[in-house]
Protein backbone atom coordinates (compact mmCIF):
# COMPACT_ATOMS: atom_id res chain seq x y z
CA UNK A 1 0.00 0.00 0.00
CA UNK A 2 2.71 2.51 1.29
CA UNK A 3 5.06 1.68 -2.43
CA UNK A 4 1.59 1.95 -4.56
CA UNK A 5 1.33 5.77 -2.86
CA UNK A 6 4.76 6.39 -3.75
CA UNK A 7 4.24 4.78 -7.20
CA UNK A 8 1.15 7.50 -7.69
CA UNK A 9 3.41 9.97 -6.07
CA UNK A 10 5.91 9.57 -8.75
CA UNK A 11 3.86 9.69 -11.25
CA UNK A 12 2.21 12.84 -10.18
CA UNK A 13 5.13 14.96 -9.47
CA UNK A 14 6.02 13.55 -13.09
CA UNK A 15 2.72 14.87 -14.92
CA UNK A 16 3.12 18.61 -12.88
CA UNK A 17 6.57 19.06 -14.41
CA UNK A 18 5.70 17.86 -17.50
CA UNK A 19 3.29 20.24 -17.63
CA UNK A 20 5.07 23.59 -16.38
CA UNK A 21 6.94 22.62 -19.51
CA UNK A 22 4.25 22.44 -21.97
CA UNK A 23 3.02 26.14 -20.33
CA UNK A 24 6.37 27.77 -20.68
CA UNK A 25 6.90 26.52 -24.28
CA UNK A 26 4.04 29.05 -26.02
CA UNK A 27 6.22 31.89 -23.84
CA UNK A 28 9.50 31.06 -25.14
CA UNK A 29 8.19 30.70 -28.88
CA UNK A 30 6.57 34.10 -28.51
CA UNK A 31 9.94 35.62 -27.11
CA UNK A 32 11.61 33.90 -29.92
CA UNK A 33 9.01 35.13 -32.55
CA UNK A 34 9.84 38.80 -30.93
CA UNK A 35 13.52 39.08 -31.19
CA UNK A 36 13.16 38.14 -34.54
CA UNK A 37 10.62 40.32 -35.44
CA UNK A 38 13.21 43.25 -33.93
CA UNK A 39 16.09 41.61 -35.53
CA UNK A 40 15.03 42.09 -38.84
CA UNK A 41 13.93 45.58 -38.75
CA UNK A 42 17.50 46.56 -37.29
CA UNK A 43 19.33 45.19 -40.36
CA UNK A 44 16.78 47.75 -42.48
CA UNK A 45 17.74 50.81 -40.77
CA UNK A 46 21.76 52.38 -39.78
CA UNK A 47 21.73 53.89 -36.79
CA UNK A 48 22.33 57.49 -36.87
CA UNK A 49 26.01 58.70 -36.10
CA UNK A 50 26.89 59.06 -32.75
CA UNK A 51 23.40 58.13 -31.69
CA UNK A 52 21.30 55.30 -31.40
CA UNK A 53 18.50 53.05 -32.56
CA UNK A 54 15.84 50.86 -30.90
CA UNK A 55 13.54 48.57 -31.96
CA UNK A 56 10.64 47.53 -29.51
CA UNK A 57 8.56 44.74 -30.59
CA UNK A 58 4.59 45.04 -28.99
CA UNK A 59 2.75 42.86 -27.39
CA UNK A 60 1.54 39.29 -28.45
CA UNK A 61 -1.64 37.40 -27.47
CA UNK A 62 -0.01 34.56 -25.23
CA UNK A 63 -3.67 32.60 -26.01
CA UNK A 64 -1.62 31.70 -29.42
CA UNK A 65 -1.09 28.27 -29.97
CA UNK A 66 2.16 28.04 -32.18
CA UNK A 67 4.30 25.09 -32.19
CA UNK A 68 8.33 25.54 -31.72
CA UNK A 69 9.98 25.72 -35.18
CA UNK A 70 12.36 23.48 -36.29
CA UNK A 71 14.11 25.74 -38.14
CA UNK A 72 15.22 29.67 -37.58
CA UNK A 73 12.35 32.27 -37.79
CA UNK A 74 12.04 34.10 -40.71
CA UNK A 75 10.91 37.18 -41.05
CA UNK A 76 9.95 40.21 -43.72
CA UNK A 77 8.25 43.78 -43.66
CA UNK A 78 5.33 43.00 -46.24
CA UNK A 79 3.72 45.39 -48.08
CA UNK A 80 5.45 48.88 -48.78
CA UNK A 81 5.74 50.18 -45.80
CA UNK A 82 7.78 53.25 -44.72
CA UNK A 83 10.04 52.35 -41.34
CA UNK A 84 9.73 55.93 -39.30
CA UNK A 85 8.05 55.43 -36.16
CA UNK A 86 6.72 51.43 -36.53
CA UNK A 87 5.98 49.08 -38.71
CA UNK A 88 4.45 45.74 -38.88
CA UNK A 89 6.63 42.86 -39.80
CA UNK A 90 5.90 38.61 -40.76
CA UNK A 91 7.21 36.27 -38.76
CA UNK A 92 6.93 32.72 -40.12
CA UNK A 93 7.67 29.36 -39.60
CA UNK A 94 7.73 27.21 -43.30
CA UNK A 95 8.15 23.72 -41.90
CA UNK A 96 4.61 23.90 -39.63
CA UNK A 97 2.79 26.65 -42.22
CA UNK A 98 2.34 29.50 -39.17
CA UNK A 99 2.89 33.21 -39.37
CA UNK A 100 2.52 35.84 -36.76
CA UNK A 101 2.00 39.58 -37.59
CA UNK A 102 4.59 41.35 -35.24
CA UNK A 103 4.10 45.57 -34.36
CA UNK A 104 7.55 46.90 -33.75
CA UNK A 105 8.20 50.90 -32.91
CA UNK A 106 10.77 52.41 -33.87
CA UNK A 107 13.09 55.24 -32.16
CA UNK A 108 16.11 57.44 -33.34
CA UNK A 109 17.67 58.73 -30.57
CA UNK A 110 20.11 61.41 -31.68
CA UNK A 111 22.50 63.47 -29.43
CA UNK A 112 20.59 66.73 -28.64
CA UNK A 113 21.55 69.87 -26.53
CA UNK A 114 18.44 70.17 -24.16
CA UNK A 115 17.82 72.74 -21.31
CA UNK A 116 18.88 71.59 -17.87
CA UNK A 117 16.28 73.50 -16.11
CA UNK A 118 13.26 75.70 -17.16
CA UNK A 119 14.97 78.61 -19.34
CA UNK A 120 13.17 82.03 -19.45
CA UNK A 121 12.78 84.60 -22.65
CA UNK A 122 15.42 87.42 -22.30
CA UNK A 123 17.68 85.45 -20.11
CA UNK A 124 21.49 84.85 -21.79
CA UNK A 125 22.24 80.77 -21.86
CA UNK A 126 25.29 79.76 -19.58
CA UNK A 127 27.39 76.38 -19.92
CA UNK A 128 24.96 75.37 -16.80
CA UNK A 129 21.98 75.87 -18.07
CA UNK A 130 22.43 73.16 -20.97
CA UNK A 131 23.09 69.18 -20.83
CA UNK A 132 23.28 67.36 -24.09
CA UNK A 133 20.85 64.37 -24.19
CA UNK A 134 19.73 60.92 -26.87
CA UNK A 135 16.55 62.62 -28.19
CA UNK A 136 13.97 60.77 -30.31
CA UNK A 137 13.77 62.20 -33.59
CA UNK A 138 10.16 62.76 -33.78
CA UNK A 139 10.36 65.23 -30.98
CA UNK A 140 12.89 67.38 -32.87
CA UNK A 141 11.45 70.49 -34.25
CA UNK A 142 13.24 72.22 -36.70
CA UNK A 143 17.36 73.41 -36.24
CA UNK A 144 18.90 71.65 -33.24
CA UNK A 145 22.40 71.47 -31.76
CA UNK A 146 24.75 68.89 -30.68
CA UNK A 147 27.07 70.79 -28.91
CA UNK A 148 26.27 72.96 -26.04
CA UNK A 149 28.99 75.08 -26.74
CA UNK A 150 27.70 76.23 -29.60
CA UNK A 151 24.44 78.31 -28.22
CA UNK A 152 26.09 79.28 -24.80
CA UNK A 153 25.73 83.14 -24.58
CA UNK A 154 22.14 83.15 -26.78
CA UNK A 155 19.79 84.78 -25.59
CA UNK A 156 16.46 83.17 -24.89
CA UNK A 157 13.08 84.17 -27.07
CA UNK A 158 10.35 82.17 -25.94
CA UNK A 159 10.15 79.94 -22.86
CA UNK A 160 12.15 76.67 -23.17
CA UNK A 161 10.45 73.88 -20.81
CA UNK A 162 13.16 71.39 -18.72
CA UNK A 163 14.10 68.64 -21.10
CA UNK A 164 13.52 70.20 -23.98
CA UNK A 165 15.47 70.30 -27.23
CA UNK A 166 16.75 73.84 -27.84
CA UNK A 167 16.02 74.96 -31.34
CA UNK A 168 16.97 77.95 -34.00
CA UNK A 169 13.46 78.93 -33.67
CA UNK A 170 13.89 79.17 -29.31
CA UNK A 171 16.82 81.36 -29.76
CA UNK A 172 18.40 84.22 -31.46
CA UNK A 173 22.77 83.76 -31.26
CA UNK A 174 22.50 87.20 -32.66
CA UNK A 175 19.72 89.85 -31.68
CA UNK A 176 18.37 92.83 -32.61
CA UNK A 177 20.34 95.77 -31.60
CA UNK A 178 23.21 93.80 -30.59
CA UNK A 179 27.09 95.06 -31.37
CA UNK A 180 28.30 92.19 -33.51
CA UNK A 181 31.74 91.17 -35.29
CA UNK A 182 31.91 91.53 -39.11
CA UNK A 183 34.19 89.67 -41.25
CA UNK A 184 34.18 90.46 -44.33
CA UNK A 185 35.72 87.58 -46.75
CA UNK A 186 36.93 87.17 -50.31
CA UNK A 187 39.65 84.60 -50.52
CA UNK A 188 42.08 84.32 -48.31
CA UNK A 189 41.50 88.21 -47.67
CA UNK A 190 39.55 88.81 -44.19
CA UNK A 191 38.96 92.46 -42.89
CA UNK A 192 37.21 92.18 -39.51
CA UNK A 193 34.92 95.74 -38.29
CA UNK A 194 32.24 96.42 -35.61
CA UNK A 195 28.78 96.49 -36.51
CA UNK A 196 24.99 96.08 -35.51
CA UNK A 197 22.58 94.18 -35.76
CA UNK A 198 19.61 94.74 -37.28
CA UNK A 199 17.42 91.83 -36.83
CA UNK A 200 17.66 88.78 -34.68
CA UNK A 201 18.88 85.17 -36.28
CA UNK A 202 20.22 81.83 -35.36
CA UNK A 203 23.48 80.01 -36.23
CA UNK A 204 23.11 79.97 -40.46
CA UNK A 205 21.40 82.46 -40.84
CA UNK A 206 21.43 85.56 -42.76
CA UNK A 207 20.41 88.89 -41.15
CA UNK A 208 20.93 92.68 -42.40
CA UNK A 209 24.24 94.70 -40.16
CA UNK A 210 25.04 97.88 -40.05
CA UNK A 211 28.87 98.51 -40.44
CA UNK A 212 29.51 101.26 -37.23
CA UNK A 213 32.66 102.53 -39.31
CA UNK A 214 30.97 103.16 -42.97
CA UNK A 215 27.19 103.11 -41.47
CA UNK A 216 26.19 100.72 -44.57
CA UNK A 217 23.77 98.12 -44.40
CA UNK A 218 24.99 94.45 -45.45
CA UNK A 219 23.63 91.16 -45.38
CA UNK A 220 25.80 89.05 -43.25
CA UNK A 221 25.59 85.00 -42.11
CA UNK A 222 25.94 84.05 -38.48
CA UNK A 223 28.85 81.82 -37.58
CA UNK A 224 28.66 81.83 -34.12
CA UNK A 225 27.03 83.95 -30.85
CA UNK A 226 28.01 87.66 -32.09
CA UNK A 227 29.76 87.18 -35.32
CA UNK A 228 28.11 87.08 -39.09
CA UNK A 229 30.44 87.03 -42.03
CA UNK A 230 30.00 88.64 -44.76
CA UNK A 231 31.49 88.14 -48.33
CA UNK A 232 32.39 90.52 -51.16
Amino acid sequence: MCYQRLVWLFIGTFLYSFSSIIAAAPASQLDAIKEAAEGHVQTLITPPEFGKLEVQAGHLDSRLQLSHCPSALEAIVPGRQSLNKSVTVMVSCKEDGWQVYVPVQIKLLTPVVVARRPLDRGMTIGADDLIVQLVDSRFQRGQTYTSSTTIVGSRIKRVVGIGEPISGNDICMVCRNDEVIITASDGGLNIIAKGTALSDGALGEQIKVRNSKSNRIVDGTITAVGQVVVKF
